[in-house]
């Protein structure tokens, strides 16, 4: 069994800073690509960020210059720094792996519950 566990979620004025983490713990061999994607209201869930083993990272175009993926793959936590922030980035902000729970097993697809972020004043 994996879980992922994201935090840092909340409400925040315009032009502020979030800082999201999430840490995947469980049964993991290795994982391979995290991700943040978000869900907007009356919108599909789309990819914000991805990042790879090897740190090679991808934004989404709405949020490129303004937020910054990394992870710490001695923690299997990724994380997403958030800056400057608009009152379209509120959307529930999820945590995605790619998973391993053995070496011959197959990769597979863990999601985290979940964080709000409101920015609003």
């Amino acid at each position: 069994q994996v879980q992922l566990v994201e935090s840092g979620g909340g409400l925040v004025q315009p032009e502020g800073s979030l800082r999201l983490s999430c840490a995947a713990s469980g049964s993991i061999f290795s994982i391979n690509n995290m991700a943040w994607y978000r869900q907007a209201p009356g919108k599909e869930r789309e990819l914000v960020a991805g990042i790879t083993t090897g740190g090679t990272t991808n934004y989404a175009s709405s949020v490129k210059g303004r937020c910054n993926i990394s992870r710490d793959n001695a923690k299997n936590t990724v994380y997403l720094q958030m800056n400057s922030l608009k009152p379209e980035d509120t959307a529930v902000y999820y945590c995605a792996a790619q998973v391993r729970t053995r070496s011959w097993g197959p990769w597979t697809d863990y999601w985290g519950q979940g964080t709000q972020v409101t920015v609003s004043s």
